[in-house]
């Protein structure tokens, strides 16, 4: 039994519960989604046991979400006028949401999948974001490790791909919401309300990367309008 009620509004509206079994938390599947749905809505999740009050739950009762380690997981939103739990249910039946779960890979072997005969809602991407500050900060931000204007090649890192390289890249959108958990950006790269503070034991090793979430849609807005680079056979980059 998951404990709660329903139709009270927390304090915290950018915090959720959500109820976890161990073995969907020990498949490293909420670390993996939780960023994503965070760094666009400013919404955290938290982790709890079931049995611990939350605001949504998965499990095995509810509306069917995805499948994975033999059962098909659902969800029940346990705090309807929450505005966080809305979102994230939102977000994870989304098509947005459902291709995060498709993409989590481990050793090679995809972990998770659709349930059959549910029909996804579609969410069409949008790039709202101011594209010509995008091209500002991704200079200012970025330009120090990235290729992001070909006449600017010199300053650059030869091992970090460009802007344009990246683009061609089938999951460059994904890539781009969430550089920041990827290695080796979480070093220095802060992003307001999203990212925790660097620990006093592991400073920056280099001048801190500051940036807000408009930072980062005007920056995916900048890039969206980029045209690929054309590399010919498939560009092999983790």
């Amino acid at each position: 039994m998951i404990l709660g009620q329903t139709g009270i509004v927390h304090a915290n509206d950018r915090l959720i519960r959500l109820s976890l079994p161990t073995e969907l938390v020990e498949s490293g599947l909420p670390k993996y989604l939780f960023p994503r749905f965070s760094l666009k809505t400013q919404v955290r999740v938290e982790t709890v046991a079931p049995g611990e009050e939350a605001e949504i739950a998965l499990g095995s009762e509810g509306r069917p979400v995805f499948t994975g380690l033999d059962q098909t997981w659902s969800m029940q939103v346990v705090s309807t006028e929450h505005p966080g739990a809305q979102k994230f249910a939102d977000w994870i039946r989304s098509e947005i949401g459902q291709r995060a779960v498709t993409s989590y890979v481990v050793d090679g072997v995809q972990m998770f999948d659709l349930p059959q005969l549910e029909e996804v809602e579609t969410v069409v991407a949008a790039y709202d974001g101011d594209a010509a500050l995008g091209a500002i900060r991704s200079q200012e931000m970025c330009g120090r490790c990235h290729v992001v204007d070909p006449a600017r090649r010199m300053s650059s890192i030869d091992s970090s791909p460009s802007f344009f390289a990246l683009r061609s890249l089938p999951d460059w959108e994904d890539r781009f919401q969430t550089f920041y958990v990827l290695n080796p950006h979480p070093a220095f790269t802060q992003i307001a309300d999203v990212t925790p503070p660097f620990p006093d034991e592991l400073p920056p090793p280099i001048v801190p990367v500051e940036m807000t979430l408009e930072d980062v849609d005007a920056i995916l807005a900048f890039v969206a309008a980029l045209t690929p680079a054309d590399l010919g056979a498939p560009l092999q980059h983790q």
